[in-house]
């Protein structure tokens, strides 16, 4: 038996039902390239591989591939958005209190359990976030020097 190509970014594209463009294909590249990325990250991180695209066009972007499912959009509490391309599969987050810095965290206990509240109220319920905080390494160390 054997596996199944990837699919390359722009197929990715065309099955979420959004339209091809250099941008949108270097967007996402750039999002899963990086780690956890602020919006003027990403839009340096485009503008490097297609030269210039304006900020609204970033957002736009982003708006669109978070609604299609092909990139995560995580806001821990008084921190601007970030952006992922590690998508269904319900990890969770480690923020740094300190550096804001962000790790993926897998779920402690099997695939998603975190998905089975104690009472759902009649939520059909998709998505759970955790986000831990506390000090990164780098921090911790540098508090200690």
């Amino acid at each position: 038996m054997t596996a199944s190509p990837t699919p390359t970014t722009a197929e990715e594209l065309r099955g979420a039902g959004l339209r091809v463009t250099a941008a949108r294909v270097a967007l996402l590249e750039t999002v899963r390239d990086g780690d956890h990325l602020g919006v003027e990250a990403i839009a340096s991180g485009v503008r490097a591989r297609v030269g210039h695209i304006s900020l609204q066009a970033v957002y736009e972007a982003l708006h669109a591939l978070t609604a299609a499912g092909l990139v995560r959009r995580i806001e821990p509490a008084g921190h601007p958005a970030r952006f992922e391309g590690r998508v269904g599969d319900n990890h969770h987050h480690i923020v740094c209190r300190s550096c804001g810095a962000v790790v993926d965290v897998d779920c402690a206990v099997g695939d998603a359990p975190c998905l089975t509240a104690a009472d759902d109220s009649g939520f059909a319920i998709e998505e759970a976030e955790v986000v831990y905080w506390g000090t990164c390494p780098d921090c911790s160390t540098g508090r200690s020097s």
